[in-house]
């Protein structure tokens, strides 16, 4: 097994001279003189019996053959530097999810207390953000998506099925109530600008071609656009599963009977097939399916 593997100095150097795309900024950064930075790197291609660069007129370029091993090496080296970071400020059993920011205030974080303490050995770390997580840096071991799945050479599991329909106040509901699709026409809509799902899919499924020429609120995040139904503000369209829990309290009402939503996988865990053999990632992922399974 050992033979296989290249030298590791000669892969940090590699990765270097890919990001800077310069010998000379790269043997800055490592401290090395330009002449160890390119043996390096001849002695890697060496090894592996490919060239990882083409030389240009003005400076270099990563070849198809480099950026294909870059994409695999810089992912290997990122999560060495995180396991060893982790290991430096003595963190042990570390597991680092990152979640789009909706699910992750209102599906997740009412549940991530039932793991901890079923899992009192893992350090969990948890962040959010509406931007992919990049796995070769080796920051995060799993990652919680919102969108169309677009993500080659990583595992993408759909965490569950998801209604997405009209929900509103029962204050807005009692001020102007509906009784019609069309009725939707005249009330105040709330749109959700990075939804799967927009208005316009709504009312066509209704077999109503017509959609509003403006919204009342326009929002970038699910969980702003929920707020400002409960606060009355207008009708949002959202998920059914990530409102679960403005709907079991009263805050949100379906407007229409449930079979008038519209049924998509829009959330998905999503990671690279070798973090799967850490036993914390495991572990995540099967608390995560049994989460989703008693919440269908």
């Amino acid at each position: 097994m050992k033979s296989d593997l290249p030298p590791l100095d000669a892969l940090v150097v590699f990765e270097t001279v890919a990001r800077r795309l310069s010998f000379a900024r790269a043997a800055e950064e490592l401290f090395l003189t330009p002449s160890a930075v390119s043996h390096q790197i001849a002695k890697l291609e060496q090894f592996l019996g490919f060239l990882l660069f083409e030389r240009l007129s003005k400076g270099i370029a990563l070849s198809k053959a480099g950026e294909d091993y870059l994409k695999r090496v810089a992912a290997a080296l990122g999560a060495i530097g995180s396991a060893t970071n982790d290991i430096r400020k003595g963190v042990k059993n570390s597991l680092n999810v990152h979640a789009s920011t909706s699910i992750a205030s209102l599906w997740l974080m009412p549940r991530l207390g039932a793991f901890v303490r079923a899992h009192r050995d893992i350090a969990l770390s948890l962040s959010a953000s509406p931007v992919n997580s990049d796995f070769a840096l080796g920051q995060v071991d799993v990652d919680i998506r919102y969108g169309v799945p677009d993500w080659p050479n990583l595992v993408v599991e759909p965490i569950f099925e998801e209604n997405i329909l009209p929900l509103a106040s029962p204050d807005l509901l009692m001020r102007e109530p509906v009784h019609s699709p069309t009725d939707l026409l005249e009330r105040p809509l709330i749109q959700s600008t990075v939804s799967v799902v927009q208005w316009r899919d709504w009312f066509s499924s209704r077999g109503i071609d017509t959609v509003p020429e403006r919204f009342a609120f326009r929002f970038d995040r699910a969980a702003m656009s929920l707020e400002a139904a409960v606060q009355g503000f207008g009708i949002a369209l959202e998920s059914q599963k990530i409102a679960a829990q403005h709907i079991a309290n009263g805050q949100l009402l379906p407007v229409f009977h449930a079979d008038w939503g519209i049924r998509v996988h829009a959330h998905f865990v999503v990671y690279p097939e070798r973090n799967a053999q850490r036993q914390e990632v495991a572990q995540f992922l099967v608390w995560l399916r049994e989460q989703a399974e008693q919440s269908l």
